[in-house]
């Protein structure tokens, strides 16, 4: 079983199916037919002209190349490669395989392919649900040796009904098996299993024209490059949000169970936080807006429920709601909430001081750490009055906040950071050299243009350290990367970072074309790739990322998340160096921060506790055929629960020699975040994963390792600041005076 934040990560990189499928609806098996709109067909012939004419990657690709696009498409809605037969795959080749793709969509707009498809899958989905509510009435054996591959996503579909209805046997006993060792009797079980699937029932039923031309045209856009997609107007509409970090709306998660809409969270801070009448676990019956009558919302959509609750910041929405406390059904109360704006403040730029101690033990010096999870930028709103927020200018804000607490050495915290905005990387890396170029980007005629810091002014000139892992991508491999060029800063972390060295532009489709922009309705829009970015020494990171100058032993290494694991990655080159004053980090520097971080790797208790857990990560990475044999499995468990309590006892052991520290935060201090409890028959969240780096609500992860050492690395470097022995040109190493070398 993966543990939580593990899961977390692997479910985003999953599969557009995951997204499509989380909500439920009442609608059932449909005799509906889906076509090409005529909407859709215009944003369909639109999206190949861009790809064919912008995306940089196009003398790649031609037309013969869109016959792929029906096996990817197939996975994605069936990406445990259960539903389809091999038969299934052949017949859509023939039909839609080689050119035929292309031309449909060139010179027509025609996605009925993607319909097609869908429908079929929507059959077989059907079928083989009802062929479950039977094989649930027989008897299971599960003392016998037959095994089960959790992953099919890389898997055949099966070769005929008998072979599929084989496979659908070992997945139903490993599903049981699943639910029995969660002290479930075997009937409990059964319904459990049952339950799940009459609600993938209604998830497909809930899948509507505009999600299934997204999937189908994202596919046609990722034969160009991982990164490139088709935002539905929906979509589009949320990749905005989480670019601004704000929405206007209530402030709160919401979620479907059995057709029912319930509150998950509420947000801190937002209106439904303020008003205190919005609880976890309401149930919200029904919607209205001022001067409208209540719309019922139960067998709805999800996304349409978010949709009439957001709106206009100053506007009410009423909510009709059965509290989850009350002992009466029938119980309803009526809420009203005036919308507004509510800040993603979980994407923020935050800091601590830590207390580290020297070489000594018996003083402390204080650290600073600064933890960036976004390049995110000014967010849009309607208040002129309201703060502009940026990566760039939260991390100023913490800087000064950080220094006037006396802090001799900075960390800079990109782990999980994905990226963001270009320009945001360029500035934030201005706050730590004094000018210069900062990146590299060329497109696809060859022309290069060099992005440059030209503001003088320094935020931070002391010791910095920038640790990083294998998320972390684009912005953040730029701004890692010319801190590195430049000496500026000793990077640690992984073997190495994500490798995304392109450059993506999101168009909205009203915006090209005249005639989608007079009908005043919403339209897509394509995300698709422009540029590569290369470092100021003419370095692409694309595929190899970033290789940090000290490396920590890690679970992400037996993950495939680097860039190198996705399809249709764009190669990595070099172009010529841009004039940059700095160099790397001087050798004698790097072997003496290298090796003493070794020898407290080699000796440490947190390295040796670091170690086992990444070993047994490992071995159950490599596991992929599990026993279908109830007995072996409760065994496993118990071998399993022995490890977590041993590897929670030394974790609590760890974490009473953690630093000291003291948190600074943007504005308040958050209160805690407001979750449902756990319902009855829930399944089971994964055990708590030991290595977890994710915060709580108020303080930095126990014992994370690598902010540890990367603190230690850290100390060492200010240390060596006071050895000229170490010096380049007469400066301390890892500070701004280094880098200006020629004075």
């Amino acid at each position: 079983m993966l543990h939580r934040p593990l899961f977390r990560r692997l479910a985003l990189a999953s599969g557009a199916l995951i997204s499509l499928l989380a909500v439920t609806s009442t609608n059932a098996a449909s005799d509906r037919k889906f076509v090409t709109t005529p909407t859709l067909s215009v944003e369909a012939r639109t999206l190949v002209n861009l790809l064919e004419q912008a995306h940089y990657n196009r003398d790649a690709v031609d037309p013969a190349d869109y016959g792929q696009v029906v096996e990817n498409y197939m996975g994605d809605l069936d990406g445990q490669r259960l539903f389809f037969l091999a038969t299934d795959k052949q017949k859509f080749n023939e039909q839609f395989g080689g050119k035929a793709i292309y031309w449909n969509l060139y010179s027509l707009g025609n996605i009925d392919a993607a319909y097609e498809i869908f429908r079929l899958y929507e059959d077989r989905a059907h079928a083989r649900i009802n062929w479950i509510f039977e094989e649930l009435n027989k008897e299971f054996d599960l003392s016998g040796q037959d095994t089960y591959r959790v992953d099919r996503s890389k898997s055949e579909w099966a070769a005929t009904p008998a072979a599929a209805d084989a496979l659908w046997r070992q997945r139903l006993k490993f599903e049981l098996i699943s639910e029995l060792m969660n002290k479930k009797s075997m009937d409990e079980a059964k319904q459990t299993v049952r339950k799940r699937y009459e609600r993938m029932l209604k998830n497909v039923a809930d899948l509507e024209l505009n999600d299934v031309a997204e999937l189908f045209l994202s596919n046609i856009a990722r034969i160009y490059d991982p990164h490139s997609t088709y935002f539905s107007a929906d979509t589009f509409e949320d990749f905005g949000i989480q670019m601004k970090l704000q929405l206007v709306g209530i402030g709160a998660l919401l979620g479907i169970e059995e057709d029912y809409c319930f509150v998950k969270e509420i947000v801190p801070g937002g209106p439904a936080d303020l008003g205190k009448q919005l609880k976890p676990n309401d149930k919200i019956i029904a919607v209205a807006q001022p001067g409208s009558e209540p719309v019922e919302i139960i067998g709805m959509k999800l996304r349409k429920v978010v949709e009439m609750i957001r709106g206009t910041k100053g506007s009410q929405v009423k909510l009709i709601v059965e509290p989850a406390d009350a002992t009466d059904a029938s119980t309803r109360k009526e809420i009203t909430i005036v919308r507004d704006v509510v800040k993603l403040n979980s994407a923020r730029a935050r800091a601590a001081v830590f207390q580290v101690p020297d070489a000594t033990g018996q003083t402390t010096v204080p650290l600073g750490v600064i933890t960036l999870p976004a390049f995110y930028g000014p967010a849009d709103s309607e208040d002129p009055e309201a703060e502009k927020t940026s990566a760039t200018k939260d991390v100023a804000r913490l800087i000064e906040q950080l220094k006037d607490a006396g802090i001799k050495g900075l960390v800079l915290d990109l782990r999980h950071n994905g990226g963001g905005y270009l320009s945001e990387a360029v500035d934030l890396t201005g706050l730590f050299i004094s000018r210069g170029p900062v990146v590299q980007v060329k497109n696809y005629a060859g022309e290069i243009q060099i992005d440059n810091d030209n503001d003088p002014a320094v935020a931070y000139q002391g010791p910095l350290a920038v640790l990083v892992d294998r998320f972390s991508a684009s912005a953040s491999e730029i701004v890692t990367g010319a801190l590195q060029n430049y000496g500026r800063a000793i990077v640690i972390g992984d073997t190495s970072t994500h490798g995304k060295g392109s450059v993506q532009t999101v168009l909205e489709m009203k915006n090209l074309v005249p005639q989608l922009a007079r009908t005043g309705e919403k339209s897509g829009a394509a995300k698709f790739t422009v540029q590569k970015y290369y470092l100021p020494n003419g370095s692409s990171t694309q595929l190899k990322g970033v290789v940090p100058d000290i490396v920590l032993p890690s679970i992400d290494e037996f993950l495939p998340i680097g860039e190198g694991s996705l399809p249709h990655a764009l190669v990595w080159d070099e172009i010529p160096t841009s004039f940059f004053d700095g160099s790397p980090l001087d050798a004698k520097v790097l072997t003496t921060l290298r090796e003493a971080s070794q020898r407290r790797q080699a000796q440490l208790d947190e390295f040796a506790y670091l170690r086992k857990n990444v070993d047994w990560f490992k071995v159950r990475q490599e596991q992929k055929l599990v026993s279908l044999n109830l007995q072996a499995r409760q065994q496993q468990k118990e071998t399993d629960e022995t490890f977590r309590k041993e590897m929670k006892t030394k974790k609590e052991e760890l974490a009473k020699s953690d630093f000291p520290f003291r948190e600074f935060r943007l504005g308040p201090p958050p209160p805690p975040k407001i979750k449902a409890e756990p319902k009855e028959g829930d399944l089971p969240e994964a055990v708590e994963d030991e290595l977890s780096t994710d915060e709580s609500d108020e303080s930095y992860a126990k014992v994370d390792v690598h902010l540890r050492e990367s603190l230690r690395v850290l100390n060492d470097a200010v240390e060596l600041g006071e050895s000229p022995q170490y010096w380049a040109s007469n400066h301390p190493p890892l500070t701004l005076a280094a880098v200006n070398r020629k004075g």
